[in-house]
């Protein structure tokens, strides 16, 4: 008899790895209807990794989403500022009275019509490295890598590479032609067999050898 194939990784595992409870998985952990994640997107954080909605999602009163699509990999101390961040800075003060409470509440009106950046919305297989952060309202590719303490403060392309205070784009990490075919390819909406199937080509093989494997998933 053929020996039973090995089970894909579970989706659904908040702790993905035995013994590391650092690790989740950011889909079946999240609660609010404001925050999307596609699957196997993961969050390392030695401290509450399972508190990613309040340590790491700041500022999020609504109604703009955070969407994070497939395969992200966020290190430890990423954040999200949200629209919520925002005061106004037309007058003498940006002190947010009303939000204190009392009769000051009656001035909420002036708290209206801030600026509102929308969604904040990540592509799948984004990699950010440690503590950085993502401004409300930015849009980053698929592809892209987030370096160690970066600021976004603007979209980032496909595949791009940004770091610094505020981030800037230090390299892409493959030319336009190529680059067009891995977003023809979109691995990450394979189905999952197929993707187990070829772990290895989406890891480390060339784009040609991906192309071949997507045809798989044709036939």
């Amino acid at each position: 008899m053929s020996p039973v194939p090995a089970a894909p990784a579970d989706p659904t595992a908040v702790h993905p790895m035995p013994g590391q409870p650092r690790v989740v998985q950011l889909k079946p952990l999240v609660t609010s209807e404001l925050i999307e994640v596609g699957a196997y997107s993961y969050y390392d954080d030695p401290d509450d990794a399972t508190a990613f909605e309040t340590r790491n999602v700041l500022y999020h009163y609504g109604p703009e989403k955070l969407v994070i699509g497939k395969f992200c990999a966020l290190g430890t101390g990423v954040r999200f500022l949200m629209n919520g961040a925002n005061h106004r800075m037309d007058g003498p003060s940006t002190f947010p009275f009303p939000t204190m409470g009392g009769s000051w509440t009656d001035h909420f009106d002036l708290l209206t019509g801030l600026p509102n950046r929308g969604d904040t919305v990540v592509g799948n297989d984004v990699w950010f490295g440690y503590g950085s952060m993502v401004l409300p309202g930015v849009r980053i590719g698929h592809g892209a890598v987030i370096g160690a303490g970066a600021v976004v403060v603007g979209d980032v392309p496909d595949y791009g590479i940004v770091g610094g205070n505020p981030a800037r784009l230090i390299r892409t990490r493959h030319d336009d032609e190529t680059v067009a075919r891995l977003l023809a390819v979109a691995w990450w909406d394979w189905p999952v067999e197929l993707i187990t199937r070829h772990i290895r080509t989406i890891m480390s093989g060339s784009v040609e050898a991906l192309e071949a494997a997507a045809q798989e998933g044709t036939s």
